[in-house]
């Protein structure tokens, strides 16, 4: 799988991406990476990528150019290694009007070969590029943002950890919350069994495991329904 992020701040993914498991997941060529810089697709010498609105209004908005440019010559590139590029291929818009992401999308987006993800900023981005040439529009959250880049993070992450061998053990995520829908993960406790007069479950102790998945089972959907 590669994961293709369009952004005017390519520099913001240095940190992330080059630590933990989306570090080691990369490194072993698990997935790719590729951050493309809008400005690299305008064709003046200030390399403008956003201007006013019509109709007026405070702050500026990305314009459709260099997006249908970036995405163009994706297309002709990626197109040239494998003839089925769009059924592949999901091009994901940022938006604070997208869907709301959830575990269920991530495991969708997992099953493309290619993902193409469009980063706004400032004011947003020309509707023409929702309506036109991104399939879908995705929202993390009810608030605002500087721009596409933290949502973009967040999908590589949630989509990484769901590559075949990104994760250490195969069960890690098979187990997690929101795995099934309405499902959160059972409490999780470690070594000591005691810490200043705060105890771990007795029943966790016991090496019963059969009594030990009960608790978790319980445990589990107390949390889903609360």
């Amino acid at each position: 799988m590669t994961l293709h992020i369009i952004t005017i701040f390519p520099k913001i993914f240095d940190s992330y991406f080059n630590e933990s498991i989306v570090r080691r997941a990369w490194k072993n060529k698990l997935i790719d990476i590729k951050i493309h810089n809008l400005r690299d697709y305008t064709n003046d010498k200030h390399k403008t990528v956003d201007d006013t609105p019509y109709g007026g209004g405070a702050g500026m908005v990305l314009k459709i150019e260099p997006i249908f440019d970036c995405l163009r010559f994706l297309n002709e590139k990626l197109k040239s290694k494998n003839e089925k590029f769009r059924k592949r291929t999901r091009i994901v818009l940022f938006s604070a009007k997208g869907k709301r992401y959830t575990q269920a999308d991530a495991k969708r987006l997992a099953k493309y070969e290619n993902i193409i993800m469009i980063c706004g900023r400032y004011e947003g981005v020309d509707e023409r590029v929702a309506k036109y040439l991104a399939d879908e529009e995705i929202s993390i959250g009810e608030y605002i943002l500087t721009g596409g880049e933290i949502p973009a993070m967040t999908v590589v992450d949630s989509v990484a950890r769901l590559t075949p061998g990104v994760l250490g053990n195969k069960e890690s995520s098979k187990d997690e919350s929101f795995s099934k829908k309405g499902y959160l993960e059972h409490p999780q406790y470690t070594k000591p069994a005691e810490f200043k007069k705060m105890k771990v479950p007795e029943i966790l102790l016991g090496g019963n495991h059969k009594e030990i998945e009960k608790w978790r089972r319980k445990h589990s959907k107390k949390i889903s329904n609360s």
